[in-house]
């Protein structure tokens, strides 16, 4: 009876915890053994295991994923993600709570198995504040993996920070004179920040428009199209 029950224990995998240290393989293997776990990820070979969800962060994850598919809905070739797992590296491998990914023409891909591997352009974090690890440790890895942008929404301060990769750096992107936020990576992609940070949704989907609508918005849908 004892050894069934040791053989039994030695059989079963060990849950995931925050703190433990493991290799992207053996990460991979204890996440698909815990179906009923909805997010974690492995930064710098550190496992991080989400807690519940509070509304400060679903609503603002709920508003940055409706600015995301209305663009992706005006943009063929281009696809959003809500919460992937992305394979980066060896030690890497975080589930960003949004992307915004070229299909034709970027750097990541579809792994046979059905994850996103390689930089994805764009990835977005709902974070608490300037202490949380999205902007410290999971930035230093998206810069490192070469991620073309950066944005974080700290919903306790109410501040968006948005980075651009330049020289191996990221840098601050600035909002023009208007107030609004431009990506240098996806032509169109507009985002008026205060209306955002104050919940006027309607507001920001304006402004949305305004960059769907936009010269170079469609020059980058030709770009896209083109074989």
């Amino acid at each position: 009876m004892t050894t069934h029950h040791s053989s039994e224990r030695l059989s079963q995998l060990p849950p995931l915890e925050n703190g433990d240290r493991l290799t992207r393989a053996e990460f991979e293997r204890r996440y698909s053994a815990m179906p009923q776990l909805k997010k974690a990820e492995l930064i710098e070979g550190v496992v991080y295991v989400s807690s519940p969800v509070r509304v400060i962060h679903s609503q603002p994850h709920a508003d940055i994923m409706t600015w995301l598919g209305v663009y992706r809905a005006a943009t063929p070739g281009v696809a959003a993600y809500d919460n992937p797992t992305v394979r980066l590296d060896a030690d890497n491998e975080p589930q960003p709570d949004a992307v915004l990914r070229r299909e034709t023409g970027g750097q990541s891909r579809i792994s046979a198995d059905g994850y996103l591997e390689g930089a994805v352009e764009l990835t977005v974090e709902i974070a608490a504040s300037s202490t949380s690890y999205d902007l410290h440790d999971k930035l230093r890895v998206y810069r490192r993996n070469g991620i073309p942008e950066y944005l974080v929404w700290r919903t306790y301060s109410q501040q968006l920070d948005w980075f651009y990769l330049e020289d191996e750096t990221y840098k601050p992107l600035l909002p023009d004179e208007a107030g609004i936020l431009r990506s240098r990576v996806f032509p169109g992609l507009w985002l008026a920040g205060n209306p955002l940070l104050s919940g006027d949704l309607p507001a920001v989907l304006a402004t949305l428009q305004q960059g769907i609508h936009s010269s170079e918005h469609q020059q980058f849908i030709s770009q896209l199209q083109q074989p």
